[in-house]
């Protein structure tokens, strides 16, 4: 029998502009460039991957992504790509860091591999479609009068629950959820998510002065880095603490779970790596008793329905952060998840991710072709 290789490589900028500029303690983001990968093997099989490049937080942009991905396509040719193990090993000993990039070849070759097996991905991971899930809504930061709006405009459409993003100041961040918890009334749910944007002292005295406001968790409250501040904020907070940019792979869950430093990861694809990553996101997890929620960048459905995927093999995931692309301005994906408001998205049960971009979208995009 003879053995399938990588016979081609496509790398593809992806632009879609948001409906209105994201704004987050750490900048503004008016558009999502991303970047969409397809391996092309001998059985006839295409496998797709995208990631979502936010420079301020992994330190890749859609240009670094896309040379670098260029690179690695060259690598892979003539390689079995159902050797899953084998070839992100070939791209972590080939590359460091650049866990965005990684995270596009780690999602095509995992929608190979269940392609090839006639399965939707989250069943080749063990996984079953018996969940109903539901996302949140993400705010960004703005004046109290705009939250609010926002806030109660989510409420009204049926979102379980709404993230707020904070970040600036105390007198500043209490205003914004003082303001929103008066639109929305006492019992609806709302989390926060700092983006590192505090001090210690700063985050403290934040997260004392909206314990009144019955929050549900907070995201990363101070820099990344500060894994030991991180566990003065837990011990001093009323609210649970959520580590985001502080959790890019299991080795780093695995120390912030032996220090004690948070109540929950947050996982995201393009921040992990990828699948692969991820999944061992979710084993330190479930050994330290630690809850999970799945976020995302500005990607569009097509990864959105590979993180569903995920989702629904992964019990230790209780929270829906999946909501990239309800904020952009055009959808370039046929099948996938399918949003049918309220914050519920449904999977259909098609092999692999089970998803695919709109060639006419992509037309008009840069790409490389690597044979």
């Amino acid at each position: 029998m003879q053995k399938t290789v990588i016979t081609k490589v496509e790398v593809v900028k992806l632009n879609i502009p948001y409906k209105e500029p994201f704004v987050i303690s750490l900048g503004v983001i008016p558009e999502a460039t991303n970047v969409v990968v397809r391996i092309h093997c001998s059985d006839g099989l295409t496998g797709t991957g995208e990631c979502a490049p936010f420079v301020f937080i992994v330190g890749e942009t859609q240009e670094t992504v896309f040379e670098l991905a260029r690179q690695v396509g060259k690598m892979l040719l003539g390689k079995d790509p159902y050797a899953i193990v084998e070839r992100l090993h070939e791209i972590d000993r080939a590359v460091k860091g650049n866990p965005t990039m990684k995270s596009a070849f780690d999602m095509a070759l995992y929608d190979l591999l269940a392609l090839r097996a006639d399965m939707p991905l989250y069943q080749l991971l063990g996984g079953s479609n018996n969940r109903e899930i539901h996302t949140d809504m993400t705010i960004s930061i703005g004046d109290p009068e705009k939250v609010s709006r926002d806030a109660l405009e989510f409420k009204k459409a049926g979102f379980p629950a709404i993230k707020v993003k904070l970040g600036t100041t105390t007198r500043e961040d209490v205003a914004r959820i003082q303001a929103i918890r008066d639109a929305v009334g006492p019992d609806y749910p709302i989390r926060i998510d700092a983006n590192q944007g505090w001090d210690t002292i700063t985050a403290i005295e934040t997260l004392k002065a909206l314990e009144p406001f019955g929050i549900e968790h907070c995201e990363e409250p101070i820099p990344h880095w500060n894994n030991r501040e991180l566990v003065k904020v837990r011990e001093n907070s009323p609210i649970p603490i959520m580590a985001d940019e502080s959790v890019f792979d299991h080795h780093d869950a695995f120390r912030l779970a032996s220090m004690g430093a948070c109540d929950y990861f947050n996982i995201k694809l393009s921040k992990s790596g990828g699948i692969s990553n991820a999944l061992k996101i979710v084993s330190v997890a479930e050994a330290s008793g630690i809850k999970c929620q799945v976020g995302c960048m500005s990607e569009s459905r097509f990864a959105l329905t590979a993180l569903m995927h995920l989702v629904l093999a992964c019990s230790p995931i209780v929270h829906y952060d999946m909501d990239s692309s309800l904020m952009l301005d055009a959808d370039p994906v046929k099948g996938g998840i399918e949003y049918m408001g309220s914050g519920r998205w449904i999977l259909n049960e098609n092999s692999g991710i089970g998803a695919a971009f709109d060639e006419k979208y992509l037309e008009s995009m840069e790409k490389v072709i690597v044979s």
